[in-house]
């Protein structure tokens, strides 16, 4: 059985704290280990770029960061670790997705509409300070995923945009060039825990509020001592509601530990010694995780090694034939082999060239429904309402790339939002369009294959 192979992004930029060993880095070691699972984890130097243009730092954020997610327990004899950039054809591929890419789709973008709003709301013109890294991040992301054909990607419900438009972008590459990229899915983990910081505010570098993970001991403990606290008295009752100081204790115990703790608060436990609690249980997780880390760091030529091997594996086993074959589709060729082109390529080579195609589209929006779309380019000719579950879109979906017939329209406009005769009449064109047009691919496909047999 094929694995599912499961690809994880590490930003580089700043230290990690607390809140990334609890939210992303404990357990995305933990799924490293599942069987079943081939997986990817990498370190997102060039995404760094975007935002930080001081080289120092972005050589000690990735050099931090790898230390980190290997003292944490990262296995690279198990997954496949290596440094975005290291992977010199994910820039290449990038490009080729830039030109299928649809601008309408990357107006949309939230980070860039976010810092566009912003200037707007400033008075400022929209695009003042924005650079075109921003702009085409998607993109950039989207090569990440493609380029090793990841089944799923784990991102928060912030980032499922991306995984959408990574799915819009090989999709259109698939229309255009043949099937050549697994359409990826978003893994939500709805679970993931949300640390609070030293203010009670969510943990994080722009509130300055984190407690850095792998500081000295006596300044972890100093950290956790400063950690806001209400003025009620030893032995007044306290509330774990709201109490950032018992949410990271709940982080880092047991369920029995949690359950003393809450005892403990009802019963008035002191705010000293509640700290001092803390810092115990978390330095006792943390503290071989940090003897580890300072031995890494203390030898960053085995990280670069690691790395850079890593990397050199996973080119060999996964990237240089697949950019090989994409190079081949998009048309950069050996030209001396320009005259030995069968016919079965040419015809092959129409198709691909023609207008765009109408595609369906599946994603899922905050509110937890599964939705479907029907588009050309960016005009949505049909819009889906919601679903529970992807299956039964699925099998909808399925059904529309061979079934000619009146109840499979009938079937696809009750599970969408209204449409005129004429909005029904287009959409019986775009069904059409792409039946036609999978068939057209698969006789090329079929031609040509007999021909290298024959050959």
């Amino acid at each position: 059985m094929t694995p599912t192979r499961v690809l994880t992004g590490i930003t580089t930029s700043g230290t990690p704290h607390l809140g990334n060993y609890v939210g992303a880095i404990r357990p995305a070691v933990a799924a490293s280990r599942a069987p079943g699972v081939e997986s990817f984890y990498f370190l997102a130097d060039l995404h760094a770029l975007i935002k930080v243009q001081q080289p120092a730092r972005v050589q000690r954020s990735t050099l931090e960061i790898a230390a980190t997610w290997l003292a944490c327990g990262l296995d690279p004899d198990k997954v496949w670790f290596y440094r975005q950039s290291e992977i010199v054809e994910i820039p290449e591929l990038s490009w080729f997705l830039t030109c299928v890419a649809g601008k309408g789709i990357l107006n949309r973008a939230h980070a860039y509409k976010a810092a566009v709003d912003k200037n707007s709301a400033e008075g400022l013109d929209e695009d003042a300070g924005i650079n075109a890294g921003l702009f085409m991040y998607p993109v950039l992301m989207a090569a990440d995923i493609l380029i090793f054909n990841a089944h799923k990607v784990p991102v928060g419900r912030d980032q499922i945009q991306h995984i959408e438009m990574a799915r819009d972008f090989g999709q259109r590459f698939n229309h255009l060039y043949g099937e050549r990229f697994v359409l990826p899915e978003a893994l939500i983990e709805e679970s993931v825990a949300t640390l609070p910081g030293l203010d009670g505010r969510k943990m994080s570098k722009s509130y300055d509020n984190t407690i850095p993970l792998f500081v000295p001991r006596e300044q972890l403990k100093k950290l956790i001592y400063s950690i806001v606290t209400d003025s009620r008295a030893p032995g007044e009752p306290k509330d774990t509601e709201g109490s950032a100081l018992f949410q990271i204790y709940q982080a880092f115990a047991s369920a029995e530990e949690t359950q003393a703790m809450r005892q403990a608060f009802a019963d008035g436990i002191a705010w000293g010694e509640a700290k001092q609690a803390l810092f115990e249980r978390i330095d006792s997780e943390i503290a071989p995780l940090r003897e580890k880390y300072e031995a890494l760091m203390a030898r960053p030529q085995d990280i670069e090694a690691l790395l850079r091997d890593g990397a050199r594996r996973v080119r060999e086993r996964y990237v240089i034939a697949q950019m090989r074959e994409l190079r081949e589709a998009v048309g950069l060729r050996d030209l001396s082999t320009a005259g030995d082109r069968s016919a079965a390529d040419a015809v092959a080579g129409e198709i691909v060239a023609a207008t765009a195609l109408p595609a369906f589209k599946q994603y899922r929006e905050a509110d937890g429904q599964f939705y479907f779309k029907l588009a050309l380019e960016d005009e949505v000719l049909l819009q889906s309402r919601g679903f529970a579950a992807p299956k039964e879109i699925g099998q909808l979906l399925g059904r529309a790339k061979s079934d000619a017939s009146a109840e499979l329209l009938d079937a696809l406009l009750a599970a969408s939002e209204p449409v005129d005769a004429a909005a029904r009449e287009r959409v019986a064109q775009a069904l059409a369009a792409i039946r036609q047009a999978d068939e057209a691919a698969r006789q090329a496909k079929a031609a040509a294959a007999q021909e290298r047999a024959a050959s």
